[in-house]
């Protein structure tokens, strides 16, 4: 076996490509990854074992064999998860054909593009770090290529050096060298990386399913004060059609043209949304959005929604007043959201005109829906029986139990039925404050939904039936880790006391503001956010940047070769030591060793021109070159006989 295929390069190669293809469990289907981590095993038994190697055509066939494990996990000719899974599949076929260093470095170099694929599907800063470690870990399995004299251990401490080296000069390229944006028409974009739960459409029970998910949707840091929790509506899609059971978007979007121009009154509420990504192009602003991003639009039920890589964390700054007047209503909407799929069912007619539906003021009939639902021994709960038929009417009078969804179209129904404009409006309710990074996280488990009446002279106004049934809810927010452990409805105050104040908690809050700036400040660094950072140092002009980037590269460039290229003195090793006694004995007979003299030719000068000392001075010479460049495990009784005949060498 050849230097370059040393066991210990090897063992050490094949580890920190274990370690790279990892993480792909979460990511890359099984048969794909036990195809590739059988190889991986068979190559590790080759070490000790090199018997048990495939022959040449056993590799033709793994070949084929993996060209249709491919085949059958097709999920298309571009793309994320085709790439991976191919680059995954050459590299288990290529450690099995590991003979010479030169298929060592090509292993090497395709493990590093496996690893950046890594990043394709998270960009947390846990897996950077571990990403950063395992980069370690394969540079160290270069330098061992390279030196075969280095231990592991010596390897991974040197490539963490050349590394930590190299950070400054990696900064100075993440700041300044241009961003380039993908395309938005790009054919490789991949929306699998999207997240977010809300549909677009509602059943009554589909959104409880997402109550038991902590998956965070977004953030949001506001400029100065913070929202009330009363105040805490995030407003996604709003339903006005229903075919009885399901609520979805009106088809009718040509009458915004028509709309009032909605007026605000208060304090605006300034801050930054740091969207996760998204399945919809969906941006979820605090109920009602006044001022928002360039990259926004909102449609014509005051949602907003976003042109650009949904796909991808991006942030938006947005400026919301809590008090609002939408104006009035058109001829389209007022028709929409009177809509009901069927005449309505005797019972619910009944109920409608208990309830004062069709005699008292619109706001006196909903206070009395809400007082109904209050005092009628409606329940609020995470698991509601399944209504499969008219659950409206069923959920009214038979179940009475059921999540926000319910409640939300039972009540949009009641409104229509007594000739009252009304719609559903889905998105996220609350928001727990991070006290470490002063900003608002919402998840998942705060997917909610409530209602909107037209009001004459008031514009559309929400509602939320929840508040009349849990008002905990609303005034609390949701108790998320409890309710996903237990699957049962938890309300707990959000305020930090001396129970929730765990170290635990407190450890998963100071990750997430960790979190909250890496996304901020590192995966959406974007073009923009470039320019803007730029500007502020007077670099305005692509001249100014190619200047300030040439500068900072030649100047972390100086530094870095002063501090590795600067002579340092040697702490000498035993052996040393003895072989330059040697030579300072020589040193009266005009024989001095020059510093880029080798041992071997400084002992042919000695021969030359002092023979009587040559055989002594060859033996010592013989020992030094054995122990300083071929170490082994019993090299401790070699540095004791160089020790003994350096004291014994004697010269005329």
């Amino acid at each position: 076996m050849s230097n370059s295929l040393h066991p210990r390069t090897l063992i050490l190669l094949l580890s920190s490509i274990a370690l790279m293809v990892l993480p792909h469990f979460l990511h890359v289907r099984l048969p794909i990854m036990g195809f590739f981590f059988l190889l991986l095993t068979w190559r590790f038994i080759g070490i000790w074992k090199p018997q048990y190697l495939p022959s040449q055509l056993t590799v033709f066939c793994l070949l084929i064999s993996g060209i249709l494990l491919l085949v059958y996990m097709h999920t298309g000719i571009f793309g994320r998860d085709a790439g991976t899974m191919v680059f995954i599949t050459a590299l288990g076929l290529k450690l099995l054909e590991i003979k010479s260093q030169r298929d060592l470095y090509l292993i090497s170099y395709l493990a590093f593009i496996v690893a950046a694929s890594q990043f394709l599907y998270l960009q947390n800063i846990a897996m950077a770090a571990y990403i950063l470690f395992v980069s370690i870990s394969l540079l160290a399995t270069l330098l061992s290529i390279n030196g075969t004299s280095l231990k592991n251990s010596q390897s991974i401490k040197k490539s963490a050096i050349i590394l930590m080296q190299a950070i400054p000069l990696m900064i100075v390229l993440f700041i300044f060298f241009p961003r380039i944006e993908t395309p938005r028409w790009s054919f490789l974009d991949d929306n699998s990386q999207a997240r977010t739960g809300l549909s677009d459409s509602l059943e009554p029970g589909s959104i409880s399913k997402l109550s038991l998910s902590g998956e965070v949707v977004f953030r949001a840091k506001f400029k100065g004060k913070i929202p009330p929790k009363q105040e805490r509506y995030w407003r996604g899609p709003v339903f006005s059609y229903t075919d009885g059971k399901r609520w979805s978007a009106s088809k009718n979007i040509y009458y915004q043209r028509f709309q009032d121009a909605v007026t605000y009154t208060g304090k605006a509420y300034d801050y930054s949304l740091l969207m996760e990504p998204q399945a919809k192009n969906w941006v979820f602003a605090l109920d009602m959005p006044a001022k928002y991003s360039s990259a926004l639009r909102q449609n014509v039920v005051y949602q907003l929604t976003t042109h650009k890589a949904f796909n991808k964390p991006a942030e938006y700054n947005i400026s919301s007043y809590a008090n609002y007047n939408t104006g009035y209503i058109t001829k389209t909407e007022y028709k929409d959201n009177l809509q009901l799929h069927a005449q309505p069912a005797k019972r619910i007619k009944q109920l409608v005109k208990k309830l004062g539906g069709f005699q008292q003021p619109a706001e006196q009939y909903i206070d009395n829906v809400l007082q109904h639902f209050n005092k009628e021994n409606f329940h609020y709960t995470l698991m509601p029986p399944i209504l499969k038929d008219k659950p409206v009417e069923r959920f009214l009078f038979e179940s009475k139990a059921g999540f926000c969804g319910h409640y939300a179209s039972a009540f949009v129904t009641l409104m229509r039925v007594a000739e009252i404009p009304a719609r559903i409006v889905t998105g996220y309710q609350g928001g727990s404050l991070n006290q470490n990074g002063q900003f608002l996280e919402v998840r998942s488990a705060n997917a909610h939904a409530w209602a909107e009446v037209w009001l004459q002279g008031r514009g559309w106004v929400r509602f939320d039936p929840t508040s009349a049934i849990a008002p905990e809810r609303i005034n609390y927010g949701v108790n998320i880790e409890q309710q996903i452990a237990q699957q049962a409805i938890s309300f707990a105050p959000m305020q930090l006391d001396s129970h929730s104040m765990s170290f635990l908690k407190s450890m998963r809050q100071l990750w997430s503001s960790a979190d909250y700036s890496w996304q901020r400040w590192i995966i959406n660094y974007s073009r923009s956010n470039q320019m803007d950072l730029l500007a502020g140092f007077g670099i305005n002009t692509l001249k100014k940047l190619f200047y300030y980037f040439l500068g900072m590269v030649m100047f972390i460039s100086l530094i870095t070769a002063f501090i590795v290229l600067r002579t340092r003195k040697n702490k000498l090793s035993a052996e040393q030591i003895l072989y330059q006694q040697a030579c300072d004995k020589l040193a009266h007979l005009q024989l001095t060793k020059a510093p880029h003299e080798g041992a071997n030719d400084f002992l042919q000068r000695v021969k030359q021109q002092a023979p009587e000392c040559a055989e002594e001075f060859a033996e010592i010479t013989q020992l030094y070159v054995q122990i300083r460049y071929q170490k082994n495990s019993h090299i401790a009784p070699v540095v004791q006989r160089l020790k003994q005949t350096v004291k014994q060498f004697k010269t005329p």
